[in-house]
């Protein structure tokens, strides 16, 4: 396993859909402290194509994932979260650290099961929660973090995937349009809310049009927020906003440069944690309590 700062970290990817093809592998080959290891895919043709596409080697199979990480040092995953979990169980058991999509699993057991193998055997572990890793974000949730007087804040994540005339080929996932989003976005705004006002301690969830679901926290901190989330609006109401409002006014979130400069971010975050052996403030343990909370909602919101 490599540890060493200087020494480029090998890292295999699991997963050859649109997020792999767009995000993931574009930046894994680009990023000048990653030796890309290989690509595993589910369907031999586009592991093939994608592996192809940047240099490295094709695996499939179960017997694949395990040549995979046996040339790997990390794995990074863009797979559904149920198909992740066990896989990032596996992956940390053969001694690769991991750096997980959101979220990372839709059951707490599934969830739990990945935090407790990455701290049994030792590994680093990142969730990529876009905001956590985008330059401009990220820098102004630590802003915010340092701040005292939060009184309360606004959390809407709005998209247009299953809105009337969409194309986007992400709406063919089935978990995403299974699950809505709740589970897709949901994890984007918490991980910005909670490291500026506290854990959250107490949660009320009810459903809105179509996949849309609001929630009312209560925070640690003794602030409150109020979250939208959905995947199937109107185009012309599509978009997302962040503010905190307290003593000192009011905060907004900035605008980021897209999901493949955040996800470079992502992998800077892993190889510190593995250099330091410090873990990450986004890491599994905190996927596990972002899917403790997403369960609560959606199971509040369903007998609303």
């Amino acid at each position: 396993m490599t540890t060493a700062g200087t020494t480029p970290l090998r890292i295999g990817l699991l997963g050859t859909g649109p997020w792999a093809r767009n995000t993931q592998a574009p930046a894994l080959a680009a990023h000048p402290g990653v030796e890309p290891s290989g690509v595993w895919g589910r369907r031999a043709e586009a592991a093939d194509a994608l592996a192809a596409a940047h240099g490295t080697r094709a695996y499939t199979g179960d017997e694949g994932i395990d040549a995979l990480l046996e040339t790997s040092d990390a794995v990074a995953f863009a797979l559904p979260p149920d198909v992740q979990a066990p896989l990032a169980v596996r992956a940390a058991e053969a001694g690769c650290h991991i750096l997980m999509d959101k979220p990372v699993a839709t059951t707490v057991e599934a969830a739990r099961a990945v935090a407790d193998a990455a701290e049994r055997a030792g590994v680093a572990s990142v969730v990529f929660c876009t905001l956590r890793f985008a330059p401009e974000t990220s820098a102004w949730i630590a802003e915010q973090a340092a701040v005292d007087g939060w009184f309360t804040a606004r959390a809407q994540w709005l998209g247009s995937l299953y809105a009337e005339g969409s194309t986007s080929e992400y709406a063919d996932s089935p978990w995403r349009r299974e699950k809505g989003g709740l589970w897709d976005v949901g994890p984007h705004a918490l991980s910005v809310l909670i490291p500026v006002l506290g854990d959250v301690e107490h949660l009320t969830a009810a459903r809105g049009p179509s996949d849309t679901t609001h929630l009312i926290l209560r925070h640690t901190s003794g602030a409150s927020s109020t979250v939208t989330l959905g995947l199937s609006a109107p185009p012309g109401a599509a978009g997302v906003e962040i503010e905190f409002r307290g003593e000192r006014g009011t905060a907004s979130i900035p605008g980021w440069d897209g999901a493949e400069t955040a996800f470079r971010g992502a992998v800077d975050a892993l190889a510190e944690a593995v250099r330091t052996g410090v873990p990450h403030a986004c890491d599994a343990r905190f996927g596990l309590r972002l899917t403790e909370l997403l369960v609560a909602a959606e199971t509040q919101a369903r007998t609303d």
